[in-house]
């Protein structure tokens, strides 16, 4: 692997990508070939931020290879509830297990916990910032529901702001050939900049739209996301878009009958139950996808030859990133790394916020 960790699907490459979703399907069809695969190794969970799905599913991808599990759900019953940093942890976490799976409320959270590991460490969610292994259950869900990953006009609906798994979905999908985005989001929780210009990079089409049942005719994936209650910073800013789109039966009416329906769950109430009994809602299957996709990233990872111990990273310059939700506002002893773009904008290593110099 080009990447001893796994912080953005980014780190993968294509052809990495590739073979980590064929493996996914050759244990879905051959899941006892690979029942001992891990046997003893260890995968550390640490879930600072509540988690049903993904927890589980890295818990059950593990234990499914034949491996162990240790960590925590709650950061109240671990040493972070005495001040422990970020570094400590991950450090002596570290040199107990073979992996790390780590979910955090501060955007790049993974990124910092890298740095201090010498076992590989994957995101599994660093807030409204990053969630590679959902992408990469999305793209082997898409693979075998749609046989394709290029030439798609794909929906995404929702929190596009905060919404970790549309950054990584888009990022990822933007590589493939030919696919064109609809962004269906109130204005004020539109995709953010440095996403758009993933896309603009990538020459792709997209096409931001205020309504779901404008956008439903031209989708091949709709991709819905609920309003993040624990993104906003008051009851009053998430009750004013709260409940603004709405996934329901009479909206599928206008759709095509080959449209795919995914979504990163928890689902609250913007897809009616009504919709699940639909043949082309797979969000349920989606769940069951991401165990096989974390089976053969753990599988792959833990294969990885590359020993090489963690590197100490030092400042690149002295300034403090921008984003009251980064990371380094809690963890002052973080080096302060960036690149610069065009002069007078620095872009955080860490969360991908811009910082005018």
């Amino acid at each position: 692997m080009k990447s001893k960790h796994i912080i953005d699907l980014e780190d993968l490459s294509a052809n990495e990508l590739t073979e980590i979703i064929k493996l996914a399907n050759e244990i879905k069809e051959r899941p006892s070939d690979y029942a001992e695969a891990c046997k003893g190794k260890i995968l550390a969970t640490l879930f600072y931020e509540p988690s049903t799905r993904t927890q589980m599913s890295f818990k059950t991808a593990m234990l499914r290879l034949g491996g162990s599990v240790i960590g925590f759900d709650n950061p109240q019953n671990s040493s972070v509830s005495k001040g422990e940093s970020l570094k400590d942890t991950i450090t002596v976490v570290g040199g107990y297990t073979d992996i790390i799976a780590i979910r955090h409320p501060l955007e790049g959270t993974a990124k910092a916990a890298s740095m201090y590991s010498d076992a590989p460490v994957i995101n599994a969610g660093d807030g409204g910032h990053l969630h590679p292994t959902q992408t990469l259950t999305d793209v082997v869900t898409l693979y075998n529901e749609k046989g394709s990953l290029d030439g798609m006009t794909i929906g995404l609906c929702g929190d596009l702001k905060n919404g970790r798994t549309v950054h990584s979905l888009i990022k990822t999908m933007s590589h493939f050939r030919n696919n064109r985005f609809v962004l269906i989001s109130t204005p004020e929780l539109a995709v953010p900049q440095y996403i758009k210009d993933v896309m603009n990079a990538s020459d792709c089409t997209y096409l931001e739209v205020p309504s779901l049942i404008e956008a439903m005719p031209m989708l091949d994936v709709l991709y819905m996301t609920r309003i993040q209650r624990e993104r906003f910073a008051s009851e009053e800013e998430y009750e004013k878009e709260k409940g603004v789109f709405v996934l329901d039966k009479e909206k599928l009416l206008s759709a095509k009958r080959d449209l795919k329906i995914l979504h990163p769950l928890p689902r609250v109430d913007e897809i009616t139950v009504e919709v699940d009994d639909d043949e082309r809602a797979k969000y349920f299957i989606q769940t069951v996808y991401g165990m096989y996709a974390r089976m053969a990233l753990i599988k792959t990872m833990l294969g990885n030859t590359d020993k090489t111990p963690t590197a100490r990273i030092f400042d690149t310059h002295n300034v403090q990133c921008s984003n009251p939700r980064c990371i380094t506002k809690t963890e002052k002893y973080l080096p302060k790394i960036f690149r610069e773009v065009g002069g007078d904008m620095l872009i955080c290593k860490y969360c991908e916020n811009r910082t005018l110099i």
